[in-house]
């Protein structure tokens, strides 16, 4: 654009001077002319680069994620296919469940036994609490018979023997009764101690049971998104362990974001809603329609991690590192709704609500290379 100006201008300048000799050719004429030249070019391009700011450094960005099973075992079927798109929900990975069934029915089975023994504590506690009585009835006797002989044997009418023989019974009896009283007790505790209205070996059986249908759940793993499963090297026969840092696959999601990165001082007109065009490469002669979402009004250079030492803040006279780029986001509002390549990076532009009418320039320049992205400049 800015060489069709200049051609323009000189055809302009040729016709005045040269061809129709209005105006005489001399030197000051031709230093006014250069002069003039300069100064609109160089007027032109700064007022340009503030209404309408251009990024060589768009990207598209897709959220990718490490697929981890949350349980461990063997793999026994991958039912999809690499760079092929899959629903979410779709399942992608089958590990062995016979494992996690066997623990499930080994808890059913104790679980049944749980609630049988808390069956078992009603009919002990009765058994207990009738245990009780008869040892208090036998004690409460004992202590009759005792007070008895002693009174019989204070009015001379009673053996010294029977008082002994009753003092025995009763030291024999009272730990037997305590004894009893502790056992009811035991089993009291035992059907009070409840957890969610549940007796609790059989809450603790369920819960131990649930969490092993929960793992037995987990042997199928499904498409978290909309998406391709990329670097798919896991196969049948492989072993999937639940850690973090082992992922079987790559799962990139269909949702993408489009951002651009501008010079610090190039986002002084720009706001949310502001008209936005861009040019990738591997789509050539194409001009995408967008908008601002909003700039990241962050980089890592405002950062300072935490730590016990003082930040290491760069002398002023010694070398500093060069400002970083603040990231705009892209919203696209294109009704074609083109296909973006993950990893895709091509020239964009902003157009503000100023200088509209230079806006053109911008937009010639821009369609001048998404026209050469045509071109593939290499020699093999």
């Amino acid at each position: 654009m800015e060489i069709l100006i200049l051609a323009l201008y000189s055809l302009l300048v040729w016709l005045v001077f040269i061809k129709f000799k209005w105006l005489p050719w001399n030197i000051y004429s031709q230093v006014t002319v250069v002069v003039i030249a300069m100064a609109g070019m160089a007027g032109t391009i700064l007022a340009l680069n503030v209404v309408a700011p251009s990024s060589s450094d768009v990207r598209v960005l897709n959220y990718s994620i490490e697929v981890v099973p949350r349980v461990t075992g063997r793999v026994i079927e991958v039912p999809i296919e690499g760079n092929r798109l899959y629903r979410k929900g779709t399942p992608i990975l089958k590990l062995d469940p016979e494992p996690f069934q066997l623990r499930v029915k080994e808890l059913e089975a104790m679980l049944v036994g749980a609630e049988a023994s808390v069956a078992q504590l009603d009919q002990d506690l009765l058994a207990a609490r009738n245990n009780t009585q008869a040892a208090l009835a036998q004690l409460n006797l004992a202590r009759t018979r005792l007070k008895q002989s002693q009174q019989l044997s204070a009015e001379g009418a009673g053996a010294h023997y029977d008082v002994e023989s009753f003092d025995a019974d009763v030291r024999r009896l009272e730990p037997a009764h305590r004894a009893a009283i502790a056992a009811e007790a035991k089993i009291r505790a035992e059907l009070d101690a409840v957890v969610g209205g549940e007796q609790s070996s059989v809450a603790s059986t369920r819960a131990q049971l649930d969490q092993a249908k929960w793992e037995l759940a987990q042997t199928v793993v499904y498409a978290p998104a909309d998406g391709y499963a990329i670097n798919l090297q896991v196969r049948p026969g492989s072993y999937a362990a639940a850690l973090p840092l082992r992922p079987v696959m790559t799962f990139v999601e269909v949702q993408q974001q489009v951002v651009a990165f501008y010079n610090q001082n190039e986002l002084t007109r720009v706001k949310r809603g502001d008209e936005v065009e861009i040019a990738l490469p591997t789509l050539p002669g194409k001009v995408i329609k967008g908008e601002v979402d909003s700039i990241v009004w962050a980089t890592g250079q405002g950062q300072f991690l935490a730590s016990g030492t003082l930040p290491n803040l760069p002398a002023e006279a010694g070398p500093a590192a060069p400002p970083q780029k603040y990231a705009v986001k892209v919203r696209i509002t294109d009704p074609e709704r083109n296909f973006l390549a993950m990893g895709a990076r091509g020239v964009g532009a902003i157009y503000t609500t100023h200088g509209k009418p230079i806006h053109l320039i911008r937009k010639v320049i821009l369609r001048v290379n998404s026209v050469t992205n045509y071109l593939i400049l290499k020699l093999h």
